[in-house]
């Protein structure tokens, strides 16, 4: 049975045949940094309010722990190494069949608001490939919205923000210029905030990126129910560039949470033990890429950074809860699934670090999700293994989306089962994938099995070494049973390498049988 025959079932008024998707996602969230999942220092009661409604999600893992990978990945529902945004700094290839390209030619306004990052950021070595987001380009008026391509990866409405903290390009930084607010070149001089972890922002709340994309998804909201779109649905995707290095919360939030009343986790100190680890070690000893890689600090520093994030975490919610205020009042409510998730987490202090990077601890790789379905959710919790890539089949399921429209390169699993009954059980691993190109002599691959219990970690190059850590009697992830439990890893290695050849799609496509 379908979404919509189900609802209709149950009575529930929605307001067409089709029902609207909200997709928000933040940058760089760890999945405990909300209170609804048992933060008890960080308050998100509007972020909590979806949950109240919807299904939260414990273990709920990223294809990849990088940003433009991951986010291709829900996109296209496929692996990076499948999509082809392996790392970032690699073009997402228009070519590939993505979800909001499916929504728009099913009949969806595609409209999206804040990050997208299907393009790169920086300056790029090669100069024959060019990118739509670039930072520099956009702060120097080499493009603008009458030169950037509509429709874009299947939006037909953008308003882009491009970078971190308030080093942020795109149109944001244009309707800067418009409203000609009086620090736009101080901001355009001081690019190099980016590589920063923190530091106190010149903008105003009110002006900050946070509150323009709030701003901005919820006039989008108020047009679409005043009947200003042709179509009669809508695919919002309001995606938020914080609380992503380098944090800087604006206003109130920067001193919205006291770094003393910051509690350490248990495992700060295993930071000493991975200086020798023969491939962490490697990555925390090499202090040339300080804002691509993790980094192993001091106490204070974690402290601080913890603190900023909860701020700018803070902001979010209260964004969102004007956003879904507005969805209430507009009469949307009804019928529009709500989506909250990340792309990634970060350390912010495990293991003695921050950041993320190529270390596969649970705080970078569990991130957030929740998901609230008019007349289908309850407030319920589930234990269930999901992956990013289930997302975007999950999405065309409930949408009754023909099968024959998903496209094949689409490697995830239909998640509708867990989300009417949050016991359900879809998958019993998740593979995650990691390539990373950072400069010529920094190049690295790894990949990590995810069971119900266990995650497994090997590393190209490294032999007779990797990672195995019991989720359940080791929650913080110090004691590595590599070398302890041999019969138990080698069962994982098999399970890993089985899931990499079930994944492996059959391309070029045979025409022809004999």
């Amino acid at each position: 049975m379908s979404l919509i025959r189900s609802i209709k079932d149950q009575g529930v008024n929605i307001l067409s045949d089709k029902m609207n998707i909200l997709f928000i996602i933040t940058d760089q969230q760890r999945a405990d940094h909300l209170s609804c999942m048992g933060n008890s220092i960080l308050r998100t009661p509007n972020i909590d309010n979806i949950a109240n409604e919807g299904v939260r999600f414990k273990k709920y893992f990223c294809a990849t722990p990088i940003c433009m990978p991951n986010r291709a990945s829900f996109f296209s529902g496929s692996y990076p190494s499948v999509h082809g945004t392996r790392s970032n700094g690699i073009n997402l290839n228009p070519e590939v069949p993505i979800i909001s390209k499916v929504l728009q030619e099913r009949g969806y306004h595609t409209c999206s608001i804040g990050k997208l990052h299907f393009n790169f950021y920086a300056n790029s070595q090669d100069r024959t490939v060019s990118s739509f987001e670039e930072i520099p380009r956009w702060m120097g008026g080499k493009i603008n919205s009458t030169t950037f391509p509509i429709p874009y990866y299947g939006f037909d409405e953008v308003l882009m923000t491009a970078g971190h903290g308030d080093v942020m390009a795109g149109h944001y930084f244009e309707w800067l210029e418009k409203i000609q607010f009086g620090e736009v070149e101080f901001l355009r001089k001081n690019i190099g905030n980016i590589f920063k972890l923190y530091y106190k922002t010149v903008i105003p709340e009110e002006l900050y990126p946070t509150a323009y994309i709030a701003d901005k998804s919820i006039e989008f909201l108020e047009r679409f129910s005043e009947g200003k779109y042709e179509k009669d649905n809508f695919f919002l995707h309001c995606s938020f560039p914080d609380p992503h290095h380098p944090v800087c919360p604006p206003g109130r939030y920067k001193d919205m949470y006291n770094p003393e009343d910051i509690k350490l986790p248990s495992n700060f100190s295993d930071g000493e033990n991975l200086l020798e680890h023969p491939f962490i070690g490697e990555q925390l000893r090499d202090k040339r890429f300080v804002h691509l890689l993790p980094q192993k600090v001091d106490e204070e520093t974690a402290r601080i950074f913890t603190a900023l994030t909860y701020g700018s975490i803070s902001m979010i919610d209260d964004g969102i809860g004007r956003i879904l205020k507005t969805l209430e009042k507009t009469g949307l409510k009804n019928n529009t699934m709500v989506i909250f998730t990340s792309d990634h987490g970060d350390y912010c202090g495990d293991h003695g670090l921050i950041l993320k990077g190529p270390a596969h601890y649970r705080s970078v790789i569990n991130i957030p999700l929740i998901w609230r379905i008019p007349g289908l959710t309850n407030s319920t919790v589930s234990d269930s293994l999901v992956c990013t890539i289930d997302l975007p089949k999950t999405l065309l399921s409930l949408l009754d989306i023909k099968k024959e429209l998903h496209h094949e390169i689409m490697q995830g699993y239909d998640i509708t089962p867990i989300l009417k009954d949050p016991k359900d059980k879809v998958r019993q691993q998740i593979l995650i994938e990691h390539d990373e190109e950072i400069s010529k002599d920094k190049v690295f691959r790894l990949r990590t099995l995810v069971t119900e219990n266990h995650r497994l970690t090997l590393y190209d190059g490294y032999e007779n070494m990797g990672d195995l850590f019991d989720y359940e009697s080791d929650s913080i992830e110090i004691d590595n049973l590599w070398s302890k439990e041999k019969e138990l890893r080698n069962t994982l290695i098999e399970k890993l390498l089985r899931e990499i050849i079930a994944l492996r799609p059959r391309v070029p496509k045979r025409c022809a049988y004999n």
